[in-house]
């Protein structure tokens, strides 16, 4: 069939492997130090690796290619996302994703009070007038203290989903938050209201282009799992991410209380989603 596609300059590329790491697809790849397209149905045709190429070795032409088959690529990443992780079992993995658990320093004072206003506008005791891009509370950038600003909630390392290990101990007993990822920036007070006592997964399937109901039904499956909140944004894409603890819900065998939150553009609520 005759479609758009990317074609690359042999003589432009510079061999950074910009263009690889962007192509979510795997359609280019670097051989001999040289930008190469691997497969024709490998490749989308949308570009993002154009942005990217710093010298222009990128464009897009019309000619016979093999259609897009994105069955092909999803059983692709999925095939590498199971050897990272079996090479990272092995080998312990980058430390960076090391699981552990945090332990929080909570006083007397601040447990259980409300976070403050100054700025926030996820906050509830003033409101943040966008409009005038200015705040009403009194408080200013230079007045505020390290005591102003709320503690952080998050209760174990690693977040992302296709990080977190399975058997990790932090997951025994625990009520699970799975967030999509633009979630925490699009929700001002993300923390306090979904993440306190909670452990707490990220990711977006969307970007990521794996399958997380396979993980997810293993940490449902081998763990104590008290209760799962899934806090989604309200575009279309983020169903994948409902739809992949519904499954992996339905494939543990177990029945765990869950609930769907979803969280609108402009950083609300969605009431009766």
């Amino acid at each position: 069939m005759i479609r758009k596609i990317i074609t690359i300059d042999e003589n432009k590329c510079n061999g950074c492997g910009l263009c690889a790491e962007a192509c979510h697809e795997d359609a280019i790849g670097m051989i001999n130090g040289v930008a190469t397209l691997l497969r024709d149905d490998y490749c989308d045709g949308l570009g993002d690796c154009l942005p990217t190429c710093p010298t222009g070795a990128i464009s897009f032409v019309e000619r016979e290619a093999d259609a897009y088959d994105e069955a092909a690529v999803l059983a692709n990443m999925k095939k590498k996302e199971v050897a990272k992780m079996k090479i990272e079992t092995r080998t312990g993995g980058c430390p960076g994703t090391q699981a552990k658990s945090i332990e929080r320093d909570v006083t007397p004072e601040d447990d259980g009070l409300e976070p403050l206003a100054c700025g926030c506008p996820g906050s509830s005791s003033k409101p943040i007038v966008r409009e005038n891009d200015g705040c009403e509370c009194e408080c200013t950038e230079e007045k505020a203290t390290a005591a102003d600003v709320p503690m952080a909630q998050l209760n174990q390392w690693p977040v992302q989903i296709k990080l977190a290990p399975v058997n990790a101990p932090y997951f025994n007993g625990a009520n699970l938050l799975i967030a999509a990822d633009c979630t925490a920036f699009a929700y001002g007070d993300f923390h306090n209201r979904f993440m306190k006592n909670k452990i707490t997964l990220a990711g977006c399937p969307k970007l990521d282009s794996v399958d997380y109901s396979e993980k997810l039904t293993e940490i449902l499956r081998i763990n104590d799992i008290k209760s799962v909140t899934v806090v989604r944004m309200e575009v279309p894409c983020c169903g994948g991410i409902v739809t992949a603890v519904t499954e992996a819900l339905k494939n543990s065998g177990k029945m765990i209380p869950w609930q769907i939150v979803t969280i609108t553009t402009d950083g609300k609520i969605l009431e009766n989603a």
